[in-house]
């Protein structure tokens, strides 16, 4: 059985190898490091592949979501409503601003925020939503937007997995009023270390972002607000700007990859031991994970990695039962805290060959029939 790793970005570098060295050198040699010219060519294009009119390039997916709730003058005390079953930066910065993050469950098949539920949870104190679009699938976004007009609130998109995802035929980061992404190595498009991205269509909060990066001043030395240090490095910037040209190819392999695992997984007749992602209507899923739901989930998993094929598990423990959430109390969030025992990701990355698929399913279904 071929050994399968859950990603390989070694691979991926050594297939546009000489075209990333090249511009990082470029960067090097020019020692214009932050920000500059390169970063401002990074962002134009990211404006254009994601169909908004500004982006702002920053320090990581963590900063993106953190300066997005800064900007919209989040306080201490106000509510933001968003999904236990996430990444914890979802909710870890909404405590960094000292406001309550109000956690609504999610849906039993795309894992996504249920918005059914949202607007229960709405108080005085509500002012914003965060959506997060798990795993590469966009949330109902239409359905939550209609929700936050009706009651005056930011939707803040995390779409730290999901660059180039689509809803209705709109990319993620173009369909609330900011959006917020990841550079981060593992993701569809991966850096050489920590980097993001926000995204929006409103020039007022454009231009509070940008102060908001570079410690709250537009002239140096001069600063109307407080911010931080938020900048995206050149580095970082020539390297994406290189993946960029490539995502689009990158995304069709992950998508064929899911493809060619319902097929394994129906000819090993495992349907009613397996359930694959569930792709919602007029949704493009870009598969940052190909998560399933499994039966003895931790049984299977370190069988499989006995066989040499590695999985992970996004993720084992809901925001809302945190150690360092338990200010915000304990909500029961059933379908959050059975996704969080059963579910599996399998590799997905698109330089996956058919041995190595055939050996993930193999595996599987060793498991079953032992």
């Amino acid at each position: 059985m071929t050994s399968v790793p859950l990603l390989d970005l070694k691979l991926q570098y050594k297939n546009i190898q000489e075209e990333i060295e090249n511009a990082v050198l470029t960067v090097m040699r020019n020692q214009t490091c932050v920000l500059g010219q390169t970063v401002k060519e990074f962002e134009n294009a990211c404006s254009e592949y994601c169909g908004v009119q500004y982006s702002i390039g920053v320090s990581s997916g963590t900063d993106a979501l953190l300066m997005a709730l800064m900007a919209i003058d989040i306080q201490p005390e106000d509510e933001v409503i968003t999904t236990p079953y996430s990444f914890f930066a979802t909710a870890g910065s909404i405590y960094r601003m000292g406001a309550k993050a109000v956690f609504v469950d999610i849906q039993p098949d795309t894992y996504n925020i249920n918005y059914k539920n949202i607007e229960a949870a709405i108080t005085s104190k509500t002012k914003a939503i965060i959506p997060v679009h798990l795993y590469g699938q966009c949330v109902d976004m239409d359905e939550i937007n209609d929700i936050a007009q009706k009651h005056n609130l930011i939707v803040i998109e995390d779409a730290a997995q999901a660059i180039g995802s689509e809803y209705k035929g709109k990319r993620a980061g173009n369909l609330g009023h900011i959006g917020c992404f990841s550079f981060y190595p593992s993701k569809n498009l991966g850096g050489l270390g920590d980097g993001g991205l926000i995204t929006t269509n409103d020039p007022d909060l454009y231009e509070k972002l940008l102060k908001l990066r570079n410690h709250g001043c537009s002239q140096v030395y001069y600063h109307e607000i407080v911010g931080g240090n938020f900048r995206l490095d050149a580095i970082q910037a020539a390297a994406l700007h290189v993946k960029l040209q490539y995502l689009e190819n990158w995304h069709k392999g992950r998508i064929q990859n899911a493809e060619d695992y319902r097929k394994l997984f129906a000819e090993k007749n495992l349907q009613d031991k397996v359930i694959c992602p569930s792709v919602q209507e007029q949704r493009r899923h870009i598969y940052n994970q190909f998560v399933i739901k499994v039966q003895d989930r931790d049984k299977l998993r370190a069988y499989l990695s006995e066989k040499q094929i590695s999985t992970a598990i996004y993720y084992p423990l809901p925001l809302h039962l945190q150690p360092c959430f338990t200010c915000w109390g304990k909500p029961s969030l059933p379908i959050s805290e059975d996704a969080a025992k059963t579910t599996l990701a399998l590799p997905i990355y698109p330089e996956l060959t058919m041995e190595q698929k055939q050996s993930v399913v193999e595996g599987i279904w060793q498991f079953y029939n032992k």
